[in-house]
């Protein structure tokens, strides 16, 4: 069966983090209900259209766990899915409640990823997440009760507030649980415009530093038996991610709600950012898209080659014209060229000589 993912976004939290600059808001709640009713609606006229069953289904944000579960699984079940479909629903530490879990898993969610980010007081209160150092424990235990067989979570390196001690003791705190998550991922604090940790450049990470944390990230997690998928993911056997990998073979998926973006073939879509606009566009009967793009045939070339680059299994040595430059970048094998270990968190160097080779016409299909 030919693989296609269907993206709900949440675009309500009841806290904006300091480093975030997606498309949530903290003071929306007021439209959950309109806003439900309106992504029905959109997935309605999709089906119409013929929307293909999914394989995956992703709900993010924002917080998805911030929709009473009820309301979250009457969107899933407008949805047709597979008999084996993936559904993952993001959820905040603090909303893991064994309650909750249990209505996801019986309503047909597969799986939970969670924001922990760090078990560190410290750097939790640096980052402005709202949950506690213990955290970490009361997921696990929660997951595990609920009867999830796999999940994930996520932690941020980078924090000016973190030293390579505190990344080592989050790291043996998550390992070291009765049940440990089967799946990792670690994201680099990046200081985004607009927001209060871009806005304060005494908080901007130390590139030097965030390296070093990667590193001892990846050497621990491989070391435990974690398989390394993506630039910030590492899975046990088993527990990949089976929406992830739709975005990194660069597949097509439909988004539905406020700022979702869809990808079908050589377009790209997306709605409008703000729920508001939405639920007032889907409410008149009006289409919600904010903006679209027809990617020419060498541009899909060089994403699909780019997003490949950042995985396990890299692109084909023909896509450069030379590797002289980056050879201690990168390995190559069976003429495959991967990242090599040190260079994932400066991949876009590698990446950049993709766009020499398009240019002179040697990328291959």
């Amino acid at each position: 069966m030919r693989e296609f993912g269907v993206y709900v976004h949440v675009p309500f939290c009841a806290k904006r983090c300091d480093y975030c600059a997606f498309a949530t808001y903290a003071d929306r709640d007021h439209l959950m209900e309109r806003y439900v009713e309106a992504v029905l609606a959109e997935v309605a006229h999709a089906r119409n259209e013929g929307l293909p069953e999914a394989t995956s289904v992703f709900f993010g944000g924002g917080t998805p766990s911030r929709l009473a579960p009820e309301e979250l699984l009457r969107v899933l079940d407008a949805l047709e899915t597979a008999d084996d479909a993936e559904v993952t629903v993001e959820c905040n530490p603090e909303d893991a409640s064994v309650e909750r879990l249990s209505t996801y898993r019986a309503g047909g969610v597969t799986r939970v990823s969670f924001g922990v980010q760090s078990t560190r007081p410290a750097v939790l209160a640096d980052l402005g997440r709202r949950h506690g150092a213990m955290a970490h424990r009361e997921v696990a235990a929660a997951v595990t009760e609920a009867g999830f067989s796999t999940w994930n979570m996520d932690l941020i390196i980078g924090s000016r507030a973190e030293s390579l001690d505190d990344v080592r003791h989050t790291l043996a705190d998550l390992l070291e649980l009765p049940h440990p998550p089967p799946h990792l991922s670690c994201y680099a604090l990046t200081p985004e415009a607009g927001t209060p940790l871009g806005r304060d450049p005494s908080r901007h990470p130390d590139e030097d530093a965030t390296a070093d944390a990667y590193d001892l990230v990846a050497r621990t997690l491989e070391g435990a038996g974690y398989l390394w998928e993506e630039i910030s993911n590492w899975a046990q056997p088993g527990h990949e991610c089976r929406h992830n990998h739709l975005y990194w073979d660069r597949g097509e998926y439909v988004g539905f709600g406020s700022a979702a973006h869809s990808h079908r073939g050589a377009r790209r879509y997306w709605n409008v950012r703000t729920p508001d606009r939405y639920v007032e566009l889907i409410e008149r009967g009006d289409s919600p898209l904010g903006g679209e793009e027809t990617l020419d045939a060498a541009t899909q070339q060089f994403e699909r080659e780019s997003l490949a680059l950042r995985t396990t299994r890299g692109v084909a040595r023909e896509a450069f014209d030379s590797l002289d430059e980056i050879s201690h970048l990168v390995r190559v094998s069976e003429e495959r060229v991967t990242l090599a270990p040190s260079a994932r968190l400066v991949a876009n160097q590698v990446i950049v000589r993709l766009r020499s080779a398009q240019a002179s016409g040697n990328l291959q299909g």
